[in-house]
């Protein structure tokens, strides 16, 4: 078994010598074959499949990166371990600092009467309350939401159509959000 190992590392290691030096055809070989073993080193850290998917595609990306650093007289296995284990390790932090800020949605998240036609009173009662409170804001920042957020426009595109900087725009969006809430939703914290 050190045996195939060892000759699959060589294998690796040549394969990596010759794309240094410029062999588009050896670096795309070495990808291809090196991409079941990073995914091993992926799984022994993350559960989710789409976490090693991810943490793989790290890795070639890294290994791309700084694939100049490889001296092909040192092993290859050992730097190719360090660099997926280091992606995946990210990985398990990124997912574990995601998992801080979200919460799973469970039956009480959900309304009570989900059928599409039990809430569309309440949707036009809504609609119609939003459409006259952005009726009711200032020009500058009703002009802002309609063409930022209803018309979907860039900062760029709204800022040359309207002569306003694209810091202006900002405020403008930022000041009507905010009375748009106090109004609609009532909320008095903003």
């Amino acid at each position: 078994m050190a045996t195939a190992f060892g000759d699959r590392d060589q294998g690796w290691s040549g394969l990596m010598a010759a794309s240094q030096d410029g062999d588009r055809r050896a670096y795309d070989r070495l990808l291809r074959e090196i991409v079941p073993f990073l995914r091993g080193v992926a799984r022994r850290r993350l559960r989710g499949e789409a976490d090693v998917e991810d943490a793989v595609q790290d890795a070639l990306l890294t290994i791309h990166q700084i694939r100049h650093t490889y001296d092909p007289a040192r092993p290859i296995r050992p730097w190719l371990a360090a660099i997926a284990e280091r992606r995946a390790l990210d990985r398990v932090r990124s997912v574990s600092r995601r998992a801080g800020r979200e919460e799973e949605l469970t039956d009480l998240h959900h309304e009570t009467l989900a059928g599409s036609s039990t809430n569309e009173g309440e949707s036009r009662l809504q609609a119609r309350d939003v459409r006259a409170a952005v009726a009711d804001l200032p020009p500058g920042q009703r002009q802002a939401i309609e063409l930022l957020k209803l018309q979907e426009l860039s900062l760029a595109e709204a800022s040359t159509r309207t002569g306003q900087s694209v810091t202006a725009l900002k405020v403008a969006t930022h000041r009507a959000i905010l009375a748009l809430r106090r109004r609609v939703v009532g909320d008095e914290r903003t």
